[in-house]
């Protein structure tokens, strides 16, 4: 890549990483969907208190202080799962990726901490601003649902370059590392110094295997399992340990290896993570009561206010803000093919904040049933509003996208590799209109 050129086309072997886990979100993305509208239907429905029964139901070993609803099962547990796969992604990202290099790296971390911060502001103004307001929610709007996302972006961009698919991806894995965080920092309680120790040597004792090469699931599924317990009693929410033992995972190929343990894994947790994990916790977090008070209520509220305000609004604008800004720093320029109105588009993508600000809502009104169904519904509103947006905008470009992908994809002499990798780049494609 120039180094005044930003968005441009991943290398082969990138290429094909990226397009797998696309393709694996889009399906996770399709049953996460079904799944919150089939919650959304059943809570409102007249065998709602069934739903919020299911909900509450507790299960679990109480000696282990682990007789859990299912809500916090599915939030706790199953959530964890899907963390340690944004762990793997992010550890590729930073070892391999479009992060391994500062001069790739800038511009997508820049613009997914702009995409953070703020949205964060957005909420943290109205609700300083209005009566009534919470400050307690500001975590919300800062995440991304990469799974939803790029569930719209199946039906609507389908011929979106790489570039701005792997710019896409990359947003949602540093989102969702600064969403744990959060998490972590500001929505843990009651933190148990003695616990958290006995965590972090389970990360070390992971780190250890990895590093004399032992494979053996029989060692690491134990090891694992237990971790996540002692984050759990720790105070710290147990999610935080998906992503601990996902980065500390080897991403680099040995020597004769075929596949690095990281690659093996994503291969094998991916689907249990996009077409179990994620919905099932959706199934049980997007249910939301609103047979007393429909929709406008909530929504009028200046939490809902926040969230919407930060997930349609202030995600694009820190996104693209801070990408444009870091482009005039750097004195660089978008890839041919690529505008900023595509930058933008991908900016209300990222506004679609589902199943981690469902989490972070759960976290920060879990004791104020109010409020948390405000904030619910506040996301459910804003995600698909955003969608909808980013969907118009995806369609008003639909040709240039095809006349790039007719590019990126033709492979003349049938070998898998599409032509312009033989090429180099090519100096006739579509300019940005």
């Amino acid at each position: 890549m120039a180094n005044n050129e930003i968005l441009s086309r991943p290398s082969l072997g990138e290429r094909g990483w990226l397009l797998a886990q696309l393709r694996n979100e889009t399906v996770g993305g399709g049953i996460l969907l079904f799944a919150a509208v089939v919650a959304l239907v059943w809570a409102n429905s007249p065998w709602g208190d069934g739903y919020f029964n299911m909900v509450d139901y507790q299960i679990g070993p109480a000696a282990l202080g682990l007789d859990l609803t299912l809500g916090v099962w599915a939030a706790d547990a199953l959530l964890a799962i899907f963390f340690f796969v944004v762990g793997l992604e992010l550890k590729h990202e930073l070892i391999l990726g479009s992060l391994s290099k500062p001069a790739q790296a800038v511009v997508p971390a820049a613009a997914a901490i702009g995409g953070m911060i703020v949205p964060a502001l957005f909420y943290v103004v109205v609700n300083a601003m209005l009566p009534d307001g919470s400050l307690q929610g500001w975590g919300i709007p800062m995440a991304t649902d990469i799974a939803f996302a790029l569930a719209v972006l199946a039906i609507f961009g389908r011929k979106l370059p790489v570039a701005l698919r792997a710019f896409l991806l990359t947003l949602a894995v540093v989102d969702d590392l600064g969403a744990i965080s959060v998490i972590a920092i500001f929505y843990s309680d009651k933190f148990a110094i003695v616990w958290f120790a006995a965590f972090l040597l389970a990360l070390l004792a992971f780190w250890l295997l990895q590093k004399y090469r032992i494979s053996s699931p029989i060692i690491y599924i134990p090891l694992v399992v237990i971790g996540w317990y002692f984050c759990y009693k720790s105070g710290v929410h147990a999610t935080v340990a998906g992503i601990g033992f996902g980065f500390l995972t080897r991403v680099r190929l040995d020597p004769g290896e075929k596949k690095a343990p990281a690659d093996t894994l994503i291969h094998t947790i991916h689907p249990i993570s996009a077409g179990f994990a994620i919905p099932v916790f959706a199934l049980f977090a997007a249910g939301v009561d609103l047979r007393a008070t429909g929709i406008i209520e909530p929504l009028q509220s200046p939490v809902a206010l926040g969230i919407m305000i930060g997930l349609v609004l202030g995600k694009p604008v820190g996104i693209v803000g801070m990408a444009w800004l870091m482009a005039r720093f750097t004195r660089a320029s978008l890839s041919p093919g690529i505008a900023w109105r595509d930058v933008t588009a991908v900016g209300f993508l990222a506004g679609v904040g589902f199943t981690v600000a469902l989490l972070i809502s759960e976290l920060g009104y879990g004791g104020d049933e109010l409020l948390l169904e405000s904030a619910k519904i506040a996301v459910l509103v804003a995600s698909v509003t955003s969608a909808v947006i980013a969907a118009f905008m995806l369609l008003s470009r639909g040709r240039h996208y095809a006349e790039i992908a007719e590019i990126e994809e033709a492979e003349q002499n049938q070998d898998a590799i599409p032509d312009e990798f033989l090429q180099g780049e090519t100096e006739s494609g579509p300019k940005p209109r």
